[in-house]
């Protein structure tokens, strides 16, 4: 959703009718994950992928049918490898998609709102049902407690509830998933499917160090969704006009912002300083964190003496085990680019547990975390 919303808000803004395509499930390889979206509006115009270019066509036409009044529906998509050029995923894998159309000004403003959230950085989540006991399409944004009211209704008072909560629970964690309820909402009944896309805000990145290295990581991180701070102690080095692409650039002792900002789980470090002075105790504040990723730049040596400090610091072995050092994967980069993609691949691996090996060298399935 996130790379076509300017295009979204636009035509929300300007009142345009437009049907959205939103993948809801994944089996087995697929090129996009659930939440992925794709929008066509009244004039035929086409914003946005759910398959890289597999089922597009045939999506295409369902959307002009849901756009012409047919109503919501759920398409599924899936082919045999050995069937690879029929309408289908080349790849193998299935899709299911939920079409639904945003016509009237209500509808229109409803989804203009949601927009409004995912672009100010707001959390909230969108509920639509895809089956059963409650009408396809039908749709809730629900925003954590205290942050706002929900909006919209999937068809009863107790349906709504449990979707709420478990909505706050999913959006908390930063997770989408399909969930089952009774019509009424009761537990561990299957009547009614619905669809939960959580709009968490991007995830932090913490730069640490303000040389060339950071900069071509910043700008990477930026590429990848991440939201950028450079940090370092410094005022001649660490400027906005040496880290344009940066969401904050911050004059500060490492270890001293680090203690006073906000990470969470889903928030990645990298501490490309490598001067004893500051990296000692921004990596023991660094270990008291539920940081996702703690990537440590220097040499073998520096790295042997760096753990060395830590322990006479305290650290034990189990806290030093997080830290990625030498950051990145062997890649043979060289230039700071280089090194900014061979960190971004290690921090990639670490997220969704790749092996870091070429894809040719091994068997089954590519997107880890697949299910067949």
């Amino acid at each position: 959703m996130r790379d076509i919303l300017p295009d979204l808000r636009a035509r929300c803004a300007d009142g345009v009718p437009l049907a959205l395509a939103t993948v809801v499930a994944v089996h087995g390889s697929a090129p996009r994950d659930p939440g992925a979206v794709l929008a066509v509006d009244a004039a035929g115009a086409v914003v946005g992928s759910v398959s890289g270019g597999c089922v597009e066509g045939d999506l295409y036409e369902v959307a002009r049918e849901v756009l012409a009044g047919a109503g919501p529906r759920v398409v599924a998509y899936g082919i045999s490898d050995d069937e690879a050029f029929g309408v289908g995923l080349t790849c193998g894998g299935t899709i299911e998609v939920l079409v639904r159309r945003y016509a009237s000004a209500a509808e229109l403003a409803d989804l203009g709102a949601l927009l409004d959230l995912i672009a100010a950085g707001r959390p909230a989540a969108e509920a639509t049902v895809l089956s059963g006991a409650a009408e396809t399409g039908a749709r809730l944004v629900v925003r954590p407690s205290g942050a706002g009211p929900t909006t919209g209704t999937l068809g009863s008072e107790g349906l709504d509830a449990a979707v709420t909560d478990d909505a706050r629970g999913l959006l908390a964690q930063g997770h989408t998933a399909t969930q089952w309820y009774g019509a009424h909402g009761q537990r561990r009944m299957q009547e009614v499917a619905v669809f939960i896309r959580t709009y968490a805000p991007p995830p932090r990145m913490l730069v640490f160090g303000a040389i060339d290295h950071a900069a071509a990581t910043a700008r990477i991180g930026s590429f990848l969704g991440y939201r950028v701070t450079v940090c370092d102690a410094r005022p001649a080095f660490a400027t906005r006009e040496r880290f344009p692409t940066a969401d904050e650039v911050v004059r500060a002792w490492p270890h001293t912002y680090l203690e006073s900002t906000e990470v969470d789980a889903r928030t990645v470090i990298c501490v490309l300083t490598h001067d004893p002075k500051f990296d000692v105790p921004l990596l023991l504040a660094a270990l008291r964190t539920p940081a996702a990723y703690i990537g440590v730049m220097g040499s073998r040596r520096t790295h042997h003496d760096r753990l060395a400090r830590l322990r006479e610091a305290g650290a034990d072995d189990a806290a030093l085990a997080r830290l990625a050092s030498p950051v990145g994967l062997d890649l043979g980069a060289r230039t700071p680019e280089e090194t900014a993609v061979s960190i971004a691949a290690e921090i990639i691996q670490h997220r969704w547990g790749g092996t870091g090996r070429p894809l040719g060298e091994l068997t089954g399935a590519i997107h880890h975390g697949e299910t067949s």
